[in-house]
């Protein structure tokens, strides 16, 4: 062999070492994140805190010695994309576990694959169905979620409501799965909690007017207004309801609606407005003896130092997500059914959305008790009454 071609083999050589070292001595988490398209208001502050938590847990040395390698794939919200997405992650990359995906229905769609290739999936999407088999009437083995479920929404909004004394209400939803799940729930917890509801509209995920919709709502005279959705359609909502005169109803928003950036597209009208959100969004108004007041604010001051701008409730669900993952590689190394079983049996794990209790029977471990009741006041959130 010349010594040509034995420089080549030995260039080829290494490489295939460099590789193979590399994946040894670092653990690889995947995430499916929409961090662009219709959902991107999701996906780019979860994957901007992943991206984030990853680069904090190497400068501190990986985990036991070992690099988080973070796979990143964008879905674009586009369901095909997510399911190839996570079936690359498990069968070409060979993750120890994901996260995500940001929507509702993507996670429903790809529940299968988790289940199929035992791999865990922590999703950081809201429907209850995500980790609730409606057939078996048990979690999926496989697949958690750290956002609070619609149910645990849906009953946050109706407690205020009856502390309020309202009981005649109108709901709104879009009909996407996350609007058709809200909505569900909305008309299956109604009668436990005294609520009759006068008027149900739905609308589609680009729809630009609601005005038909709402004026429908007005001749029902109800007192108040719930709307289920997220991204555009929620602002346009609010528009549609300020601009018909209709801002002496109370209107609340679901946990969708938990980001300041919603706000400050809503130009004002989404002042007076209520919604149920985590703790992660309201930090700096918690009492300093909040069991969430020390990780909040550590989050809050690290992600506006990298990122320059405010946190919301999405990039929290990506941060509990990455942490509980963490803590299964500290405890278990990359062993698949090990990490489902730490999780599964996490308890008083604090995190930005709740403190987590998962078992068994719960692969959320939350209760409506994670919520804070949020009103919009001077273009900010504030505690509600």
């Amino acid at each position: 062999m010349n010594r040509k071609k034995t420089t080549i083999v030995v260039i080829v050589c290494l490489f295939v070492i460099g590789i193979f070292v590399n994946s040894a001595f670092a653990f690889k988490i995947g995430a499916v994140f929409s961090v662009t398209g219709r959902a991107s208001f999701l996906g780019d502050p979860e994957k901007k805190t992943a991206e984030m938590i990853a680069e904090q847990i190497n400068k501190a040395g990986g985990i036991n010695g070992k690099k988080l390698e973070l796979i990143v794939y964008d879905d674009e919200g586009d369901a095909t994309k997510c399911n190839l997405a996570v079936k690359k992650l498990i069968t070409k990359d060979k993750v120890c576990a994901i996260i995500g995906p940001s929507l509702s229905g993507l996670s429903l769609a790809v529940i299968p694959l988790a289940e199929k290739y035992k791999t865990p999936l922590i999703s950081c999407a809201a429907s209850y169905k995500i980790v609730y088999n409606e057939k078996t009437k048990k979690p999926y083995r496989w697949v958690f979620k750290t956002p609070q479920s619609d149910s645990m929404a849906v009953e946050a909004i109706y407690s205020h409501l009856k502390k309020r004394g309202i009981s005649k209400i109108a709901i709104m939803s879009v009909t996407t799965g996350f609007g058709a799940s809200g909505r569900s729930e909305l008309i299956r917890l109604a009668a436990a909690y005294g609520m009759q509801i006068v008027a149900d509209e739905k609308y589609g995920p680009k729809d630009t007017d609601m005005t038909a919709q709402l004026t429908k709502i007005k001749g029902k005279a109800p007192q108040a207004i719930i709307n289920w959705s997220i991204g555009p359609t929620q602002v346009v909502v609010l528009r549609n309801w300020r601009d018909l005169g209709m801002a002496s109803i109370p209107f609340y928003q679901s946990h969708g609606f938990g980001s300041r950036k919603n706000i400050e597209l809503a130009a004002g009208a989404a002042e007076g407005v209520f919604c149920p959100l985590g703790a992660v969004n309201v930090a700096e108004l918690l009492p300093e003896d909040h069991p969430q007041k020390k990780v909040t604010m550590q989050y809050l001051k690290n992600y506006k130092a990298k990122y320059n701008e405010p946190v919301s409730s999405f990039g929290g669900h990506a941060w509990d997500a990455l942490h509980l993952v963490a803590g299964a590689l500290k405890q278990f190394g990359c062993d698949k059914s090990k990490i489902r079983y730490y999780i599964e049996n996490t308890r008083n794990f604090i995190g930005q959305h709740g403190i987590f209790n998962f078992s068994k029977d719960d692969h959320n471990g939350l209760t409506k008790q994670a919520f804070q009741m949020v009103v919009v006041k001077n273009g900010d959130w504030a505690l509600a009454d």
